[in-house]
């Protein structure tokens, strides 16, 4: 079968023989120093995918993706504003919220805490609350019945259960011939939720029906706003700056208003921790540079010998980026397989780990989750591959470059 000769030469320098075997085992150095680089490279990224596949799901599921609201804090009329939203396409559904800072009292335990008006069945369409449900239905919240769904942890500050009565404080005062006195009404406890730590919802949140919570604000038949559902949550400042445009004196947020700097910074580490664990890929294929130029001085007369034969500087170069190319081909093919099974497995062994040492790595306290999780992008995986090819090809240029500028007759003269 007819191979270029280039290749044939360099295919065949890359296996060892008797007298070249620590040429060979460098090599080897080489390409296992490529294939770790690679795995940790694509375990490292998976696991911060992970861990940012967790902490958005947490988000998304509690936050609206589109907040419209009144400057003035109260919303008039806003079944005429849902039926204007129903004909934008980008918008999925809305559900109107009333909001206010209370204070929670219960068996001498006194808590801070944020309470939502909502209609279950319309939240339900844009937010995951009911999902979130450990004890208890977010359908439990009848009008008129002044029911209380409560964080898990807000509860537990509270010591409330099911059934429980808790007396919510709010801000608003009543006049009276006593004098000023705060509003307060007594909430029985319907149901617990858990969204999980790390952003405090479960500490914080409360939810009512919208209709008790108008009675308790004084809202009349207002309410503070709407929560909207889109198709594409990424997609939602896009759609707040066309809304803002056509819904003037309306204040109109997203999730990327209350977050966004949280996942630039987390997608910056992710990038910054992309360059300098690429450090240890770049060390290892440069490492080939040792390791070619000790072959070209072991090929020096083949090299000669070849050049008295015909063979350009072009050819000569060829062979040995071949064989540094070998090299980092089978270092990144290597790498990628160790890593793809080393990131599919990584939350099994830490979690093994944990279990044969008795010990705890991942608090959810700390780091919203107690486990290892991971997530492999594809795209990751092609920019670390593709990245790892070109610096293997980059460190194959000097030495081959070397060889093409040698001499026969010099190389030839003592042999």
């Amino acid at each position: 079968m007819f191979r270029p000769a280039a290749l044939f030469i360099g295919m065949r320098y890359t296996r060892a023989k008797r007298r070249n075997h620590f040429i060979s085992f460098i090599s080897l150095v080489s390409m296992i120093g490529i294939a770790l680089g690679i795995a940790v490279l694509i375990t490292v990224l998976s696991v911060m995918n992970g861990f940012d596949r967790e902490i958005k799901q947490r988000v998304f599921s509690m936050v609206p993706p589109i907040t419209v609201s009144s400057s003035t804090g109260a919303l008039a009329e806003w079944q005429n504003l849902q039926n204007l939203l129903k004909q934008y396409p980008v918008i999925l559904n809305s559900a109107p919220y009333i909001t206010g800072e209370v204070l929670l009292n219960n068996a001498g335990s006194t808590q801070p805490a944020v309470i939502s008006g909502i209609l279950p069945d319309e939240e339900k369409k844009v937010s995951q609350v009911a999902g979130k449900m450990v004890e208890g239905q977010l359908t439990n919240l009848e009008a008129g019945q002044f029911g209380i769904v409560l964080g898990e942890n807000l509860a537990q500050a509270l010591n409330a259960r099911m059934g429980d009565k808790v007396t919510v404080v709010t801000p608003q005062v009543s006049l009276s011939p006593a004098g000023a006195i705060p509003r307060y009404k007594r909430f029985t406890v319907v149901g617990i939720f858990r969204a999980g730590n790390g952003f405090g919802f479960d500490r914080s949140l409360g939810f009512v029906s919208l209709v008790d919570a108008q009675k308790l604000l004084g809202l009349g038949e207002n309410v503070s706003g709407l929560h909207l559902g889109v198709k594409d949550v990424f997609a939602a400042p896009r759609i707040a700056g066309d809304l803002r445009k056509q819904l003037t004196g309306a204040s109109i947020t997203t999730w990327a208003d209350q977050f966004g700097e949280f996942f630039h910074a987390v997608q910056l580490e992710k990038t910054m921790m992309f360059f300098i664990l690429l450090l240890i890929i770049a060390v290892a294929a440069f490492n080939l540079v040792s390791t070619l130029m000790m072959v070209v001085s072991e090929k020096e007369s083949d090299i000669a010998i070849l050049r008295t034969f015909g063979a350009t500087p072009r050819t000569i170069m060829s062979v040995f980026v071949v064989q540094g190319a070998i090299i980092g081909l089978f270092g990144t093919l290597f790498g990628l397989i160790g890593g793809l099974l080393l990131a599919s497995n990584v939350t099994e062994i830490v979690n093994w780990i944990q279990d044969v040492f008795h010990v705890q790595f991942l608090s959810s306290d700390v780091y919203f989750v107690n486990y290892l999780p991971s997530r492999i992008e594809f795209s990751d995986v092609a920019k670390i591959c593709c990245a790892s090819l070109l610096l293997s090809l980059f460190a194959t240029l000097y030495p081959a470059w070397r060889a093409s500028k040698m001499d026969p007759v010099e190389s030839l003269r003592y042999e």
